[in-house]
């Protein structure tokens, strides 16, 4: 006879939820984020009141249920937009959620950043359907979190096995392609690789806080050239006039989320075409997220000219996307990437993960970092085609990823201390 807690994982109760609003912010959070203090003390404050940052190691703003709601209820993330709901809620048999997955049910490609139009196309062109697939991830979002949400238990990998599984049976229910898994944590991936997933890999760029005190203590660890270069950035970007604000909490009003959604379809429209977002989700966001919310906001004349939307982590500040109205000589570089560092140096958060792609980032001190994502292909056919596409792509970015770091513009003396 099994003990009680693998009897209550075999008769686990799984059902599909068109909404969020559905399942509700204690039961989801509880789930996705169970341990959610105070993250934005500055360094001298959270010493002082004998509290560390490190101690609220879970939360996740993006997979929060205030989030995923305001995706929702704005309507940027809906089935009218091709999001359509499907979130996997795991119950016991006496009652009580165990664990939520954030699914949608996708009729294209948009919106995800790991790109799979490319196995659409040819999978169609062979005469098979790849449309609808099932999507495990956070909207427009290409910051790397839990995706099987499961609260803090023993059973907490043999849970995680109970909804891979039943996202593969809602794959068959639902006559759907795939189901994908994006920018989740490579311990995570591995659990569905054992499940028969296909296990892909990506980079981005992200900055590592190794106990910096001050933004100078930072450039103090750069090159000479590097470092002169950035503060040649950082002065030229000011030079008309220019300046710069953190705001957060009760600093984000309507008309600041005014002047930065004018910033997020002016440069968004140039860049994708069509932006993801509506106004009204940045009112949700305001209302519901405030305090977990800092935007980097550029002044000049007397009115907002530029801005970039950053969300706070337990460890992390997570860049998201800039705009601007005016342009000047790397004040993108400024509100995106140094401040960012400036904030996560004096809130004490060990890194900045600033947004898919992005080479220019290396020469800021942002790192080459791996990403992960999980692919369950249904077709015996296709899956071979992408297993055999993706073994040589992990070993592409594998190497690309050594000769990019080998690039790094820190001190040589420094990276050969830390090698010793």
């Amino acid at each position: 006879m099994p003990p009680p807690a693998t009897a209550a994982l075999v008769d686990l109760q799984l059902r599909i939820v068109p909404a969020i609003a559905e399942i509700g912010a204690a039961t989801w959070d509880g789930c996705a984020n169970p341990r959610i203090g105070d993250i934005l003390q500055p360094n001298s404050e959270k010493k002082a009141a004998n509290q560390s940052i490190e101690e609220d190691i879970s939360y996740n703003p993006f997979i929060s249920y205030d989030f995923l709601y305001s995706l929702e209820a704005s309507g940027s993330a809906t089935a009218r937009t091709g999001w359509q709901p499907q979130h996997v809620v795991a119950e016991a048999p006496q009652g009580g959620v165990l664990g939520v997955v954030p699914c949608y049910l996708k009729s294209h490609s948009r919106g995800e950043y790991v790109f799979d139009r490319g196995w659409a196309e040819a999978y169609e062109r062979a005469g098979g359907q790849y449309y609808p697939k099932l999507q495990v991830s956070v909207p427009f979002t290409p910051a790397t979190g839990r995706r099987l949400l499961v609260r803090p238990s023993p059973d907490a990998v043999r849970m995680r096995a109970a909804l891979t599984a039943g996202l593969i049976e809602l794959c068959r229910r639902h006559d759907t392609s795939s189901v994908h898994f994006t920018f989740l944590p490579e311990a995570e991936c591995r659990e569905l690789v054992e499940h028969g997933f296909l296990h892909r890999t990506d980079q981005q760029f992200h900055w590592e806080n190794a106990g910096y005190a001050t933004f100078e203590a930072f450039l103090e660890a750069l090159s000479a050239r590097k470092r002169k270069t950035i503060r040649r950035e950082r002065r030229e970007a000011l030079a008309a006039g220019v300046t710069v604000h953190w705001l957060t909490g009760r600093d984000l009003t309507e008309e600041v989320w005014d002047a930065f959604f004018e910033f997020y379809m002016e440069t968004g429209s140039r860049k994708w075409g069509r932006p993801y977002l509506n106004r009204k989700f940045y009112s949700l966001i305001g209302e519901r997220m405030a305090d977990r919310i800092v935007l980097v906001m550029a002044k000049r004349a007397g009115r907002w000219i530029a801005g970039a939307i950053n969300f706070i982590g337990s460890d992390t500040l997570f860049g998201r996307h800039w705009g601007a109205i005016e342009h000047h000589p790397f004040l993108h570089f400024e509100v995106c990437y140094y401040q960012a560092i400036d904030f996560a140096i004096a809130h004490g958060l060990k890194r900045v993960e600033a947004g898919a792609q992005g080479e220019h980032k290396l020469a800021r001190g942002y790192m080459p970092t791996t990403t992960h994502s999980a692919h369950y292909i249904a077709d015996p056919g296709l899956r071979r085609a992408v297993a055999d596409y993706l073994t040589r792509e992990r070993a592409y970015v594998q190497e690309a990823g050594k000769e990019l770091a080998a690039l790094a513009p820190f001190r040589k003396d420094l990276i050969e201390q830390e090698q010793d």
